[in-house]
C-alpha cells in the first residue's frame, strides 16, 4: 500500500514537473491560448445559440462590431480573473464554466418558453427544484460536442500550463479594478455604456414587451444581450420618487368618497378569485380554427354572468407580476415592471387588499396548488393579510389540502382546487375571500394524445379545466351563501421557442398586443348586479375594485382614487402600451403602499403596521 502511495505521488509530481517544461518549452503555443481563449470562449456561447457554425460565421459577418464587443468584454473578464486567481488554467476553467453554463441555460430558457435569458432571471436559481418540473432540458450530441470542445482546451491550457506575467498584490489589485470599474461603468453609468455601445452597433432599443426583447436578441446575440439588458435593467431599477413625501400622497387622496354605505344592508357574499395558470383564449387568432367545444363552459359561464377582457401585464411567464396586481390592485408598472415584484416589497406587513377584506369582517385565504417555496410566497405572501394559506408541496410530500389531491399531466388537477375552495366556502364561518392560483396548465405541454403536439395537449388540459369549472359553478349554486366567482388567466402560456405556435402567427414585438388581452367572467348564485362593470378594456389591477362594486363595498381615499384612475387611464401596461405616459400620482401611490411608508389611507390598523415596519 505503501509503496502505491509512493508512485502515485512520484506520477504527480512528475506530471507537474512536464507542466514547468511546457510553460518555457511552448511559450509561444502558451502565448496564443491565452490572447485566443477570449475568441474561443465567446464564440463557444454564441455557437451554441446558433446551433451550427455555419450560422454562427453568417451573424459574424453581418455584425462584426457585435462579435469585437463579445471578444473585448470575455478579454477583460478573463484579465480580472486572471488578477485575482494568478493561474491562467483556473482563470480559464472558471470563465468557462460561467460563459457555459449562461450559453446553455439561455438554449433551455428559450426552447421551454420562448423567452431569453436576462440576468435578473437569475434570481430564480433557489427554486431551481422547482424550475426542473416545467423546463424543456434535452441535451442533444451537438450540445455535448461544444461542451467537449471547451473541456479539451481547458485540458489543454492545463497541460501546456501557460505562466503569466508574475505581479506584486498591489500590481494585481490595480489590474482587477482596472477591469472592474470599467465592467462596472457598462452596466450603471450610461454617459459610459451608450457610446460604447453606439460605436460596437449593440442595439439599445428599449424593449418594452418581451416580443420586442427578443428581436433586441436576435439583433445583438447572446453575450452583447445579457451584457445590454444587464445596463438596462439597472436604468429602470426602483428608486424613491423625487416628490414622495406625506403632503404629495396625502393631496392624491384627497378626494370625495361617494361610497360609504356596507354591502347592499351588511349582506356580504363569498368572494372566489380565480388566476388560473396560462389559460388563454387562443380563439383571438382566427386562422387557427379552434373548436368552440374547447371553450364552450367558460362561454356559459360568461353568459350567466359577465364577460370582458382585461390587460394582463405579462406573456408567457412571470405569473406573479399577474398575481401581484390581482392582489394589491396597484400596477407592476408603478414600480418599474419587474418580473418578480414580489420581490420589491418593503418587509413589513402589506396593505394587499385581503387586508381590507379582512377589515370587513371577512375570512381571508390563498390556495396554491404548488410548491410553498416558489417565488418564496409562502413567506412574503404571509404579510399579505391572509388568515390561511394553503399549497401543495408535490417533492416534500407534503399537502395542506384539505380534499384528495388528484393530477392531471405533470400538476394538480384545476378540479382539485375546485373542489378545495368548495370546503373553505362550506367550512368557514365567516364570508370568504380567497385568492387562487392553479397550476395544472403550466407548461411541459408533452403530455396528451401526441406527447409531440404541444399546441394540441395544451387545448386539452385548457377544456378539462373549463369542464371541471362547470362542476364547480354547478355546485356552488346548490349552496345557500351569496358568492361571487371571478376567474381570468395570468397570461397566455409559454410555448416552445423555434416551433411555437407564436411563430407560425408571425407575431412581432408590433402586432403582439392580443397575447396581453386576457377573457375573464364574473360569476354569481346570488343575482349580482353587474352594471357597474366597464365594457372596455382595463388593466388587471383594477379588477379588484370592479369586484369591489358588485359586492358594493365601502370606498376610503384609496379606494376611490383607484376607482378615478380606473375611469382616467384604463389601461396602464407598458407591455401593452408603451405609448401611454408614466403616471406620476398612480407610479408614487403604488411605491407608497408596497416599499415606501404607507401614508395613503390603509385597512391595516396603525399599531400592527408600525409594528411590522419596527420588525
Amino acid at each position: 500500500m505503501a509503496e502505491k502511495t509512493v508512485s502515485k505521488f512520484r506520477l504527480i509530481k512528475d506530471f507537474q514537473e512536464k507542466r514547468n517544461e511546457n510553460s518555457e518549452k511552448y511559450s509561444r503555443l502558451n502565448m496564443f491560448l491565452v490572447l485566443f481563449f477570449p475568441f474561443f470562449i465567446s464564440s463557444m456561447a454564441e455557437i451554441n445559440q446558433f446551433k451550427k457554425v455555419g450560422a454562427f460565421l453568417g451573424f459574424v459577418a453581418e455584425r462584426p462590431t457585435i462579435v469585437i464587443f463579445d471578444v473585448i468584454v470575455a478579454a477583460v473578464v478573463f484579465i480580472f480573473l486572471w488578477a485575482i486567481i494568478h493561474r491562467a488554467w483556473i482563470a480559464t476553467a472558471v470563465q468557462s464554466f460561467i460563459y457555459m453554463a449562461l450559453s446553455i441555460t439561455e438554449l433551455f430558457k428559450y426552447g421551454t418558453n420562448g423567452n431569453h435569458l436576462i440576468l435578473s432571471d437569475m434570481k430564480l436559481f433557489r427554486s431551481v427544484k422547482s424550475l426542473k418540473s416545467f423546463a424543456y432540458i434535452k441535451i442533444t450530441p451537438r450540445l455535448i460536442i461544444y461542451c467537449l470542445i471547451v473541456i479539451l482546451f481547458m485540458a489543454l491550457v492545463f497541460y501546456f500550463n501557460p505562466k503569466l506575467p508574475k505581479l506584486s498584490p498591489a500590481k494585481r489589485l490595480i489590474t482587477a479594478l482596472c477591469c472592474a470599474v470599467p465592467s462596472a461603468g457598462i452596466v450603471v453609468l450610461p454617459s459610459f455604456y451608450m457610446p460604447v455601445y453606439n460605436f460596437f452597433k449593440v442595439d439599445t432599443t428599449a424593449a418594452t414587451n418581451a416580443f420586442l426583447l427578443n428581436e433586441k436578441f436576435d439583433s445583438n446575440s447572446f453575450l452583447a444581450f445579457i451584457v445590454e439588458t444587464a445596463s438596462e435593467n439597472f436604468a429602470n431599477r426602483l428608486v424613491e420618487p423625487e416628490n414622495y413625501n406625506e403632503e404629495y400622497v396625502d393631496g392624491i387622496t384627497d378626494v370625495d368618497i361617494d361610497k360609504t354605505e356596507d354591502f347592499n344592508g351588511g349582506k356580504k357574499p363569498n368572494v372566489i378569485v380565480i388566476m388560473s395558470e396560462s389559460y388563454a383564449d387562443f380563439r383571438a387568432f382566427d386562422r387557427l380554427d379552434i373548436d368552440e367545444s374547447v371553450y364552450a363552459e367558460f362561454d356559459k359561464a360568461a353568459e350567466e354572468g359577465h364577460g370582458g377582457v382585461t390587460i394582463t401585464p405579462t406573456y408567457a411567464s412571470w405569473t406573479v407580476r399577474s398575481e401581484f396586481e390581482l392582489l394589491f390592485g396597484l400596477p407592476v408598472r408603478g414600480i418599474n415592471t419587474p418580473n418578480m415584484p414580489q420581490r420589491s416589497l418593503a418587509d413589513r406587513e402589506q396593505p394587499a387588499l385581503a387586508q381590507y377584506y379582512k377589515s370587513w369582517g371577512y375570512s381571508t385565504a390563498y390556495v396554491h396548488s404548488f410548491q410553498s417555496s416558489f417565488y418564496s410566497r409562502s413567506r412574503i405572501y404571509g404579510q399579505f393579510g391572509f388568515d390561511k394559506m394553503i399549497f401543495h408541496n408535490d417533492q416534500s410530500g407534503e399537502s395542506d389540502f384539505t380534499v384528495p389531491v388528484e393530477h392531471f399531466g405533470t400538476y394538480v388537477d384545476d378540479s382539485t382546487v375546485y373542489n378545495q375552495l368548495l370546503d373553505l366556502v362550506k367550512t368557514t364561518d365567516k364570508p370568504l375571500y380567497v385568492h387562487t392560483t392553479t397550476m395544472q396548465n403550466h407548461q411541459p405541454y408533452d403530455q396528451g394524445e401526441d406527447p409531440t403536439d404541444e399546441f394540441g395537449n395544451y387545448l386539452q388540459w385548457i377544456q378539462h379545466t373549463n369542464e371541471g369549472l362547470a362542476v364547480f359553478l354547478d355546485e356552488l349554486e346548490k349552496i345557500d351563501e351569496p358568492t361571487l366567482v371571478f376567474f381570468v388567466g395570468d397570461h397566455f402560456p409559454s410555448l416552445r421557442g423555434e416551433t411555437s405556435v407564436y411563430n407560425q402567427l408571425n407575431l412581432t414585438g408590433e402586432n403582439c398586443g392580443v397575447l396581453y388581452e386576457q377573457k375573464y367572467f364574473l360569476w354569481s348564485n346570488y343575482g349580482a348586479d353587474y352594471s357597474s362593470v366597464p365594457e372596455n378594456e382595463v388593466s388587471f389591477f383594477y379588477m379588484p375594485y370592479v369586484i369591489f362594486n358588485i359586492i358594493d363595498a365601502p370606498h376610503d381615499a384609496f379606494i376611490e382614487k383607484m376607482m378615478n384612475f380606473m375611469e382616467e387611464i384604463p389601461v396602464y401596461s407598458s407591455d401593452y402600451d408603451s405609448s401611454t405616459p408614466n403616471n406620476e400620482e398612480l407610479d408614487v401611490l403604488t411605491y407608497d403602499r408596497v416599499v415606501g411608508d404607507v401614508m395613503s389611507p390603509c385597512p391595516i390598523p396603525e399599531e400592527i403596521l408600525e409594528t411590522s415596519k419596527e420588525n
